[in-house]
């Protein structure tokens, strides 16, 4: 108790405001790498490094805490190569200005997402025009947005209806959505090849349930064959919704609002893109 206390007792001024900077570094280069993979390996590092510190003090090892000593700096250089890409896209953001700054409130983000992109898959729908939207939650979509045509566009219904408008340049292939904003289009996605997906299904579905099965991002085809609009998490797909009950689903996965707990169809339709 008396080393807390004379700890305490040397902080001063300048020493908060050192901690203070030192927190917000680290804030600001976490904050940056939000949107990729990184964020998930760095966690698992950490955890790593905190349980093999731990269990080596407990444990006195001295010989694994000489080879942890020995092993540190080569780790210190391992690290920037391995996250070359996320520091590289990090310091594009910091230069661009304004990636620190949150523009509004989660909850009216994604209320404005479930509304655009349920507007969005009914007119499809009508008009018989092939899609593919992906919401991009807490696993980074990164590397497969920089397959498509990046955009970094604010995200609206008529954004969505021009992108997918057939003939045009970017209506083949995904689109990937971060919050409000409209990353890329024509982004390549990887195809699933689980037995549970109908072999008549197109490339439209096998690539929503691909990219869901690789991580917790949401997907939503139409079929421009039948006009069917689906919906896609974890692999597993909810057919022949409409637009109100799309966005309903769509709040009930984001918290938005309280609803019946979805459910998951089995039956899949043939020959659909």
């Amino acid at each position: 108790m008396s080393d807390i206390i004379w700890i305490f007792s040397q902080i001063d001024l300048r020493s908060i405001v050192d901690i203070l900077l030192v927190a917000l570094i680290f804030y600001g280069i976490l904050f940056m790498m939000r949107g990729t993979r990184a964020i998930q390996l760095i966690r698992g590092i950490v955890f790593l490094i905190l349980a093999v510190v731990v269990a080596s003090n407990l444990l006195s090892l001295t010989a694994f805490n000489w080879l942890l000593r020995n092993t540190l700096p080569a780790l210190l250089v391992a690290v920037p190569v391995i996250f070359q890409p996320e520091l590289r896209r990090a310091l594009e953001r910091l230069g661009r200005g304004g990636g620190l700054i949150n523009r509004a409130s989660p909850e009216r983000v994604m209320m404005k997402v479930t509304r655009c992109v349920s507007q969005a898959a009914r007119t499809l729908a009508e008009r018989r025009h092939g899609a593919l939207m992906v919401l991009e939650r807490e696993t980074g979509l990164q590397e497969y947005v920089e397959t498509g045509v990046e955009m970094n566009a604010e995200l609206s219904t008529e954004l969505l209806l021009t992108i997918f408008q057939p003939n045009t340049v970017l209506h083949d292939g995904a689109v990937i959505i971060r919050e409000d904003r409209v990353l890329a289009a024509a982004c390549i996605l990887p195809l699933s090849e689980s037995m549970r997906v109908e072999r008549g299904l197109g490339l439209r579905h096998r690539a929503a349930v691909g990219i869901t099965e690789q991580s917790d991002a949401l997907a939503i085809v139409v079929s421009e064959e039948t006009g069917v609009i689906s919906l896609v998490r974890h692999g597993r797909m909810i057919r022949h919704l409409d637009d109100a009950r799309l966005r309903k689903v769509l709040q009930a996965f984001y918290g938005l609002q309280p609803t019946e707990k979805p459910r998951w169809f089995s039956r899949q339709g043939r020959g659909e893109r």
